[in-house]
């Protein structure tokens, strides 16, 4: 018997010394296979030089971007967003404790810096008053009562995922926001939960065209008449693009968002770069006056800001056709990117970034004296509370992001966005990479997320003296405009005097 059991052993070993060494030929003529494939190709300079050792090169460039941010970067210098950006939300997600010791690392002193200075009386608070809601489209016929400072902005079913959608929608439910559908239309998934929901019509008209592509008034009333659905943003561009249409890569384009867009399966999607029923103000408030009265909903607009002549145009128009006719609001973004996939030379170098733009609007609409008539979103990085109380403390009346829910959702910046190969399952559709992501546990994050965005607005507000953060004016905000100097904002953009137009037209 232990003759036969000694056998056994000394065959097993004997193959597995074959198949060591078979490996071990197979993995040498490979070496030689690859070192000739470098030697004999002239398109990459690295692998010629260095055959074989060279081809590492491009796989810890690709990991790096996975690891950079957990062995290498600094927690304040990383682009788009930092490590002390993206901690605060991931906490706030999970309703951790966000509180930091030993002193801060946000530079107070370098130009650009925000700070809030602080009151001598801060707000107790028993002196906390509750943030009212606003009433967006006095003069439609469904006018909307907004409740949330702090929502969520475009995000299209098609860049980014179902159980992603899935989260938002109930995240949106249960914390009282608007949910922004993006450009790719309305699937079921986003009515999941029955958030309110802002239809974005983009370039293309994805959800309520007809098979030309032009605007069809049937499906508009469609989506006008579900009561989820509370307003209509008209998208003239985007921070990730601006100047060019929406960019979905064909990998992403499934069957059942191809059916959503009236699009190809497969096929790379191209938005045009503008309405092509829209070439001026005249007709910009032509199609927004169209979608309001066939919806019976507000409507308004959505654009990065470059030139602001235009802007002067619309003024002019809305006067001349009274103030009925104005967009019942604008969301400005921001210049220097977003969520979606987009040129790099657009997105590094075209629009202007919402720290110039948000002020030169609001002052531009104040001039009109029609700032009380259009409200003002701002969308462009503002994650945290400190981005959103810049933003009220300028005139700002409604703060939306979309990576700031992606962060909430699990995304780590690993910058895959663009491609169908998400680690988090956020912007992908690969069924495999989805698993990991479960809705309901993430909606519970979104949820979180907004109680403490809003929670830590409020904290803000308070240490500046005010009972509400919609009482911020331009005053409680300085910036740093030389090192270890800063000014107050009202002395960089001093507010112009705005006049209630209601009572204008009213007159």
């Amino acid at each position: 018997m232990n003759n036969e059991l000694s056998l056994y052993l000394l065959q097993a070993l004997a193959v597995m010394a074959v198949l060591f060494i078979v490996a071990i030929g197979v993995g040498v003529l490979s070496i030689i296979v690859i070192y000739i494939i470098d030697k004999t190709q002239t398109t990459q300079a690295v692998r010629y030089n260095f055959p074989v050792i060279g081809r590492f090169r491009y796989l810890f460039e690709h990991l790096g971007e996975f690891f950079r941010q957990y062995f290498f970067s600094q927690d304040r210098e990383e682009m788009p967003f930092n490590r002390a950006e993206r901690a605060w939300v991931y906490r706030a997600a999970k309703n951790l404790d966000n509180t930091i010791a030993f002193g801060s690392t946000y530079d107070l002193t370098k130009p650009g810096a925000v700070i809030f200075p602080n009151t001598a009386f801060p707000t107790l608070g028993i002196d906390a008053v509750e943030t009212a809601p606003v009433t967006i489209g006095p003069y439609c016929e469904k006018p909307y009562l907004a409740r949330s400072l702090f929502n969520m902005s475009a995000m299209s079913y098609g860049a980014i995922s179902k159980p992603a959608v899935l989260a938002l929608s109930e995240g949106a439910a249960k914390a009282g926001c608007w949910l922004n559908t993006g450009e790719g239309g309305l699937s079921k998934y986003h009515l999941a939960y029955k958030p309110d929901i802002v239809f974005q019509l983009g370039t293309a008209k994805f959800g309520v065209r007809d098979i030309n592509g032009d605007l069809n008034d049937n499906k508009l009333r469609e989506l006008g008449a579900n009561d989820c659905i509370k307003m209509f943003e008209v998208k003239l561009s985007q921070g990730a693009k601006a100047g060019m249409g929406g960019l979905l890569p064909g990998d992403k384009v499934t069957p059942e968002i191809a059916a959503i867009r009236g699009i190809t399966v497969g096929e790379t999607c191209h938005s045009p770069n503008r309405h092509i029923d829209v070439s001026n103000v005249s007709e910009l408030l032509n199609l927004i006056a169209r979608i309001r009265q066939v919806t019976g909903k507000p409507c308004g607009f959505k654009t990065v800001i470059g030139d602001t002549e235009w802007l002067d145009d619309l003024c002019g128009e809305i006067k001349k056709r009274g103030i009925e006719s104005a967009p019942d609001f604008i969301t400005i973004d921001s210049g220097d990117g977003g969520s979606g996939a987009a040129p790099q030379s657009l997105m590094d170098y075209v629009g202007l970034p919402i720290q110039e733009s948000l002020p030169r609007v609001i002052d531009l609409l104040s001039r009109h004296q029609i700032r009380e008539r259009i409200k003002i979103i701002a969308s462009g990085k503002m994650i945290t509370p400190a981005g959103a109380c810049w933003a009220l403390c300028v005139g700002a009346d409604f703060i939306s992001s979309a990576r700031g829910f992606m962060f909430a959702l699990g995304c780590i910046q690993a910058l895959q966005c663009n491609r169908n190969t998400c680690p988090t399952g956020i912007t992908t559709h690969n069924v495999k990479l989805q698993k990991g992501l479960d809705p309901r546990l993430k909606s519970e994050r979104i949820a979180n997320y907004v109680k403490n965005m809003l929670l830590g607005i409020g904290n803000i507000a308070h240490s500046c003296g005010v009972e509400d953060p919609r009482h911020l004016t331009r005053k409680h905000v300085r910036i740093v405009v030389s090192y270890g100097h800063s000014k107050p904002f009202s002395e960089l953009y001093p507010p112009v005097a705005q006049i209630n137009t209601r009572n204008d037209a009213a007159a």
